[in-house]
C-alpha cells in the first residue's frame, strides 16, 4: 500500500501565541510583594470573623495566580523553538529568544533549529557497473519545520541517519565509482556533481520531517576490500594502455611531419623502402621505453 506524502505530512509550523516573560515577571514580582504585604499588614491588625473569612480567600486566590504565574515561565535560546500544545493538540511554535510565558497548562516542547553536521558510518554499495564500494557521507542539515519534525516522524534524529544511509546507497548505484575514458559522470570524478544530486535526493528525503540540507559530501570513497587489488591492476593496466596510445598517436604525427619536410625542402629522395626503414627507426626511437643508442653508417647509405 502507497501512502502519498501529502497525507502522511498533516503538520505545519504555525506561530504560537506567547508573550513576554518579563512583564509577566514584573507583575509576579508585585503581586508576591502585595501577597507579603497583606500577609504581614493582617498578621498585626485584630481582624473580625467575617474579615478573616475574607482574607483567607483572597490570599488562596492570590496565591493560586501567584503559582499559575510562576508555572508559565520558559526559556528560549538563540538558535531555538518551543512547540506548545494544548492537552494533545498543536498549537503553534514560539520562536522568540528570550524568557516567554504561556498559560501552565501548555505544554511546550523545546527543539533546537541549529545546523547539525553528522558524518554516516562507511556502507558497501555496488555501483552502476556492480562493483562493489564503501562509501561514507558528511551531511549539515537543520530543522526548518518544527511540528513536522516532532509530530510527523517518531524520532526525527534517528530518522535523519536512516535516510542519510539510504541516499548514498541511491547515488552509490547510481554511477559508476570511475571511467578512465572520462566519457561518464562517475562518483570519483565529478564530486560536485554527485554531491549536488546527493543534497537533491536527501532534501526530496527529508522534507516529510521539516528538515533540510545545507551542504552535503562524501567523506570515504574506494573500493571494497575483496576488489580493491584487483582494480588497482586493472586502473594500471588502463594507464598503461592510455599512455601507449597517446604515445603511439604523438609518434605517427612526428614521423608524418618529419617525412613531409624532408620531401618538400628537397632534402633527400627515399623510396618506399627507405621510407619504410626510416618510419620504423623513428618509430622505434620515439616509442622506446630506454634511451637509444645511435649507430653512425659512415659507408653508403645503400
Amino acid at each position: 500500500m502507497t501512502v502519498s506524502h501529502e497525507a502522511m505530512t498533516a503538520s505545519t509550523e504555525r506561530r504560537a501565541w506567547s508573550t513576554s516573560g518579563y512583564l509577566i515577571f514584573v507583575a509576579f514580582l508585585a503581586l508576591l510583594a502585595l501577597t507579603i504585604w497583606r500577609i504581614v499588614a493582617f498578621a498585626g491588625s485584630n481582624p473580625a470573623d467575617d474579615e478573616v473569612f475574607g482574607f483567607v480567600v483572597s490570599t488562596g486566590l492570590m496565591t493560586v495566580a501567584l503559582v499559575i504565574l510562576a508555572s508559565g515561565f520558559y526559556m528560549i535560546q538563540p538558535n531555538q523553538a518551543a512547540a506548545i500544545t494544548l492537552f494533545g493538540s498543536y498549537r503553534g511554535t514560539d520562536r522568540n529568544t528570550g524568557l516567554r510565558w504561556v498559560w501552565p497548562w501548555m505544554g511546550k516542547t523545546k527543539i533546537s533549529v541549529r545546523a547539525n553536521n553528522l558524518v554516516s558510518e562507511r556502507i558497501k554499495v555496488n555501483d552502476l557497473r556492480g562493483n562493489p564500494i564503501e562509501m561514507a557521507a558528511q551531511v549539515v542539515w537543520r530543522v526548518v519545520d518544527t511540528a513536522q519534525a516532532l509530530y510527523d516522524v517518531d524520532d526525527y534524529k534517528a530518522f535523519v541517519v536512516v535516510q542519510i544511509e539510504a541516499a548514498v546507497r541511491t547515488i552509490g548505484s547510481r554511477y559508476p565509482y570511475d571511467d578512465f575514458t572520462h566519457a561518464e559522470v562517475t562518483l570519483r570524478g565529478n564530486h560536485d556533481e554527485v554531491g549536488a544530486e546527493l543534497r537533491k535526493e536527501l532534501i526530496a528525503r527529508l522534507t516529510m520531517a521539516g528538515i533540510t540540507v545545507d551542504e552535503c559530501g562524501f567523506t570515504h570513497l574506494a573500493y571494497a576490500q575483496e576488489i580493491a587489488g584487483a582494480m588497482l591492476r586493472r586502473q594500471q593496466a588502463e594507464a598503461v594502455i592510455a599512455a601507449r596510445t597517446k604515445l603511439v598517436e604523438g609518434a605517427v604525427t612526428m614521423v608524418e611531419m618529419a617525412l613531409t619536410q624532408l620531401s618538400e625542402k628537397d632534402v633527400v629522395h627515399l623510396d618506399d623502402e627507405r621510407k619504410a626503414a626510416m618510419v620504423s627507426n623513428l618509430m622505434v626511437v620515439l616509442c622506446g621505453e630506454r634511451d637509444t643508442q645511435p649507430v653512425v653508417n659512415a659507408g653508403s647509405l645503400y
